[in-house]
């Protein structure tokens, strides 16, 4: 969906409670940003995304710029505070193709510059299709670079913290940069490294096999590393599946299936099967 589609008629008043840079000084800026919204009718689930509204003006005439942004925290809030919820903001550049001039990311550069007492306008929650399963027996597979990381702590966060009664296997494989770059598993917050004595957790990282030379993240050797796992609870019916990331994940993602699965014939059924059955969901993102 275009961002021009949403509602962003009635925004939420939000004030940052806290932001803490979760990345070394060394690598790439990525900023967890803690929230406060209180407001007993903003209510979200695990996996749902917030729209950020950067004041204007903006080209075009817009009084407001966009972005959204995947919800880090559970749905009792982050630190079990349901007035407060997180996200994760990587702060980015891009490079104008006529001018070759470098730009700042309108809302990422906005975010990380925010301090705590400031006020943001957000909106939403959107998003119902990127849901943890309801059924504590079934199987969770997911698929993560960068940011995507996001809704996939929210799960963790969801099924053991406040379940506490899991007992699908859980299948974390993650990809960044280099080991630093590992968004909640690095020396400035591991977060989740709380995960990994769950009887039925396990993670896998993948990481660029030469970061300084901006090579891709190697997502395909990791899933490979573990294919005959991958198939199998892919071909278990009570597994679903989660692929978050930028958008050229995807097509990574369907090369290396295509060659676990043996053709990409067979992949192809397999997914639309998977679609079919609402076990396969994305989030994706430029």
């Amino acid at each position: 969906m275009n961002l021009t589609e949403y509602d962003i008629s009635r925004p939420y008043h939000a004030v940052v409670a806290r932001t803490e840079r979760i990345t070394p000084e060394n690598t790439d800026e990525v900023i967890h940003i803690t929230l406060n919204i209180d407001s007993a009718t903003f209510n979200y689930l695990e996996g749902q995304s917030i729209g950020v509204l950067v004041p204007g003006p903006h080209s075009f005439g817009n009084t407001h710029h966009m972005r959204l942004y995947s919800i880090a925290s559970s749905r009792q809030g982050e630190g079990q505070n349901m007035s407060e919820l997180s996200i994760c903001v990587r702060r980015c550049f891009y490079i104008d193709e006529v001018s070759g001039e470098r730009h700042p990311g309108v809302a990422s550069n906005y975010l990380c510059e925010r301090k705590a007492g400031d006020e943001i306008l957000i909106v939403g929650p959107y998003g119902r299709q990127f849901l943890a399963p309801r059924d504590p027996s079934c199987n969770m597979l997911m698929i993560g670079v960068g940011t995507g990381i996001a809704p996939f702590r929210a799960f963790l966060k969801h099924i053991y913290n406040e379940r506490k009664d899991w007992q699908g296997k859980v299948r974390l494989f993650y990809g960044a940069n280099s080991g630093m770059d590992s968004l909640y598993q690095n020396d400035k917050n591991d977060d989740l490294t709380l995960y990994y004595d769950e009887e039925t957790f396990e993670a896998f990282q993948a990481l660029s096999p030469r970061p300084h030379l901006d090579d891709p993240i190697d997502m395909a050797s990791a899933v490979k590393a573990h294919a005959e796992e991958v198939w199998a609870m892919i071909q278990n019916e009570k597994t679903y599946v989660y692929v978050a990331g930028l958008a050229r994940l995807e097509e990574q993602m369907d090369e290396v299936l295509s060659e676990i699965a043996g053709s990409e014939e067979v992949w192809e059924a397999t997914k639309q099967e998977l679609i079919t059955q609402r076990r396969w969901s994305t989030l994706f993102y430029a």
